[in-house]
């Protein structure tokens, strides 16, 4: 049996290890709207972005696994190919929520999403 200092001992350190730990993780970026990211462009080519946005009408290709997310002013195309499973909430002028890889790819910028998650359409619908 460890004596009462041992377990102070080792109590400390792992207290330490784990205030260390949280102390060197990055915080995730926060959420970026498509005007936003389209904005900062060269600050972003490259690096995992986390952005939200709607569905533009009739964009959804689910034979290649992209659509198209509008913000008042401009436009990025989402390859959702790697994300895991897609909600049935996925469609045409929803708020989709986007997560992975910003590029340029042919000129058009591209987010080839990791994860997606979509808004529930019933929260915001009126009552009858």
């Amino acid at each position: 049996m460890l004596s009462y200092r041992v377990r102070l001992m080792l109590i400390g350190g792992i207290i330490t290890i784990a205030v260390l730990g949280t102390i060197f993780l990055q915080a995730p970026e926060p959420t970026l709207t498509v005007d936003e990211l389209l904005d900062n462009t060269s600050d972003h080519i490259g690096d995992e972005v986390a952005v939200r946005g709607e569905i533009m009408d009739g964009s959804i290709d689910e034979m290649n696994m992209t659509f198209i997310l509008e913000g008042s002013e401009g436009t990025i195309l989402v390859d959702y190919s790697n994300a895991g499973s897609i909600s049935n909430g996925l469609g045409d002028n929803r708020t989709v929520y986007a997560e992975g890889t910003f590029k340029e790819i042919d000129g058009k910028y591209v987010v080839e999403a990791d994860i997606i998650k979509t808004s529930c359409p019933s929260k915001y619908e009126e009552e009858a």
